[in-house]
């Protein structure tokens, strides 16, 4: 008997018994529905994650001298390390070249500044750093309005600006656009404004929203001082190439340092990966708990669909001895009852997965995620139909392949 025709016959007994079928292929459609949409949420948030912290620095690392502390060996006080001064950083920009990475320059400035325009001026506690063209590009700060420095303006000492929220709401009542193109004065020293940065909250004990970001040999002539501590950021173009990169800035840092073969690092190389790593084991476990539950409810659908088909080999009896009669082997019988099965299980498993990818795309809107597509969860999903499906309908079927013929044809 041929697939496609044992096909036909599994849908019309299916339409015979409609309610029975719909019952099984409602439970089966509520399981796939959770497995796939579940599944799907997850990695559409996880995918937002991932972009998210990469632009907080997942894929990124900084260099910084080793602290200040003494470091003891053997009871022996060493020399206190040095800072990373302004010509170590430039050179390690101009040697490290990586394809696609960034390297930024920054400095502390002041974390006691006021910004003044016109009759408004801030209170005492502003944060002041001198940055470099990349430096938007290694951190986590994005433009609202207006604009980066550009390379001329960073190496020429240009009175050039970038306000953080909070300055741009005390100074100019929150709307940034009025405030590019303005004067200010830090410190009474005017700057031109060439953009603002946009919200992002407080963290490490200070605010972000209270910073300003001006060029950084403008930083370096006014705020500079001899042992000053310049700080290195670098960002990779994949997050996948992170540990190849930090190799090589490691490489680079050293014969920027001039450090002999047999010298150890007096730097350190800090990465920020270890929170995306959380989330991914974090997801994997809620990934395996959603599967748990999903094949549970599909555990139901498979009792449920047994019953169904050993039901439908009674009702079916004198049927199947028509069709032994006629010439139908028992291989014959058990593909036909097998294929019922997994023909109901293929249609829940259908409605499912349609539902199951409406669900992952509202749960993945709801929580500002990246809805992608779940190829693997779909092709999961009618696996595990099919699955469902020959293992629901194995036992009814080996029953009905063994039936006399003789005995089925009397069978009332």
């Amino acid at each position: 008997m041929e697939i496609l025709e044992s096909i036909k016959i599994a849908i019309e007994s299916i339409r015979s018994n409609v309610l029975r079928s719909l019952l099984t292929i409602a439970i089966i459609s509520i399981g796939i529905a959770a497995l796939v949409g579940m599944l799907a949420a997850i990695d559409g948030i996880l995918y937002s994650l991932s972009d998210n912290f990469n632009k907080m620095g997942a894929n990124s690392f900084s260099i910084t001298a080793n602290d200040g502390l003494q470091n003891h060996r053997r009871g022996v006080a060493q020399k206190r390390e040095e800072n990373i001064n302004f010509d170590q950083a430039s050179s390690f920009k101009e040697k490290y070249n990586p394809s696609g990475a960034k390297v930024s320059i920054s400095t502390w400035c002041s974390s006691k500044a006021t910004i003044t325009y016109g009759d408004k001026k801030t209170n005492p506690t502003t944060y002041v750093d001198g940055v470099d063209e990349n430096y938007l590009l290694t951190s986590s700060f994005e433009i609202d309005q207006g604009r980066s420095f550009s390379h001329a303006e960073v190496y020429s000492s240009s009175p050039k600006i970038i306000l953080g929220y909070n300055i741009v709401d005390k100074l100019f009542d929150g709307k940034a656009e009025r405030a590019v193109g303005k004067y200010v004065s830090l410190d009474g020293r005017k700057y031109l404004v060439v953009g603002t940065l946009m919200k992002k909250g407080s963290g490490s004990g200070d605010s972000n929203d209270k910073r300003v970001l001006i060029p950084l040999i403008n930083a370096k002539i006014i705020y500079g001082y001899s042992d000053k501590v310049y700080r290195i950021n670098v960002v990779t173009n994949d997050v996948k190439m992170i540990s190849q990169d930090i190799d090589q800035a490691i490489g680079t840092m050293r014969v920027v340092r001039k450090l002999k073969a047999f010298q150890e690092n007096n730097f350190e190389i800090k990465k920020s990966d270890g929170i995306l790593e959380k989330m991914k084991d974090m997801t994997s476990t809620l990934r395996l708990s959603t599967i748990v539950i999903a094949m549970l409810t599909l555990l139901g659908a498979s009792i449920g669909l047994m019953n169904i088909m050993l039901v439908t080999v009674t009702e079916r009896t004198r049927e199947i001895g028509i069709r032994k009669a006629l010439g139908a082997t028992s291989n014959n019988i058990l593909i036909q009852f097998l294929t019922e099965a997994v023909v109901i299980c293929l249609i829940g498993g259908v409605i499912g997965i349609i539902l199951g990818i409406a669900l992952g795309l509202v749960v993945t809107l709801s929580m500002n995620g990246h809805f992608v597509i779940p190829w693997l969860w779909i092709l999961l999903g009618i696996t595990v139909c099919i699955l469902v499906g020959i293992i629901s309908g194995l036992y009814p079927s080996l029953k009905a392949a063994k039936l006399d013929p003789i005995a089925s044809l009397r069978y009332e």
